[in-house]
């Protein structure tokens, strides 16, 4: 089976990185300024900028406290937000949503948002789209608590519904810059490869793809090569081959052992699984 999603204009799961925001003050609630989007940079004086973190659903509650299950379908892979230039992405539901928003006056206003068509089998997976895009899309209160270092978002709907999220810093503020997007093929199969201090290696076989505008391969390589290191939140299935959307990004000061150059996933763009 072969899933393609190279041109879908959800795929939004990349961050942006802002500028620098200065200290904040640990546990303070902030109300979040008004501002209009894209400018998600300049939330408060003094704030973590939206647009720097995943935002990771922790904790919802309705208007009696009581825990909302519906959104948690995924254990594993809890509900993400992402604030991309003048749109709010999310992704580990159902299907990717999209759809642009804007800050004004400690409020979070979200546009009807478009989605992608994939069919879950799952009922609960199936369902979190309606119940994930229903809390966000319209009017919602936004408030940020901490610090830089560990951020927390919190929004509360008209119908009393709370929502928590607490930030990861995106790879571009974890590496200093905005990477370079680049497509990676992954082999279906891994090949044994040497690495000091590791025994037994086994490295990831991968050759680069490059695009045209019209998302019609433009150039690929034709042999090969292993990966001595390791993609950033991508976990091989050995038997399945996969098109890779990734930000390639320099590192500062590597170890010894180390690479100058790290990868880390976007997207999922091509998976196949291939016949052993």
């Amino acid at each position: 089976m072969k899933l393609h999603l190279l041109l879908l204009p959800l795929a939004l799961a990349a961050c942006t990185s802002g500028e620098n925001p200065g200290k904040t003050t640990a546990d303070a609630a902030t109300p979040v300024a008004t501002q209009q989007a894209p400018a998600a940079s300049s939330i408060a004086a003094g704030s973590p900028t939206l647009g720097r973190y995943h935002w990771v659903l922790t904790d919802a509650t309705n208007a009696d406290g009581m825990r909302i299950d519906a959104l948690f379908a995924r254990d594993d892979q809890p509900v993400q937000l992402d604030f991309v230039d003048d749109r709010l992405a999310i992704s580990n539901s159902c299907n990717l949503m999209s759809g642009g928003y804007q800050l004004g006056g400690g409020d979070l206003s979200v546009e009807p948002m478009a989605q992608t068509e994939m069919a879950c089998v799952e009922p609960k997976l199936a369902a979190l789209d309606s119940e994930v895009s229903r809390r966000l899309q319209g009017k919602t209160r936004i408030e940020m608590t901490g610090g830089e270092d560990s951020p927390r978002l919190h929004l509360t709907t008209a119908s009393g519904d709370k929502l928590a999220f607490a930030g990861k810093a995106t790879a571009d503020s974890r590496y200093g810059a905005e990477g370079e997007q680049v497509f990676m093929e992954v082999a279906a199969e891994t090949t044994p490869c040497d690495r000091p201090m590791i025994a037994d290696k086994q490295c990831l076989q991968v050759r680069e793809r490059t695009y045209g505008d019209n998302g019609v391969i433009s150039s690929a390589s034709a042999d090969w090569e292993p990966l001595y290191q390791d993609i950033e939140g991508y976990s091989h299935e050995p038997g399945v081959r996969n098109v890779l959307r990734l930000k390639r990004y320099k590192v500062a000061n590597p170890p010894a052992d180390g690479s100058s150059t790290a990868y880390v996933l976007d997207m999922v763009v091509e998976s196949e699984q291939v016949a052993r």
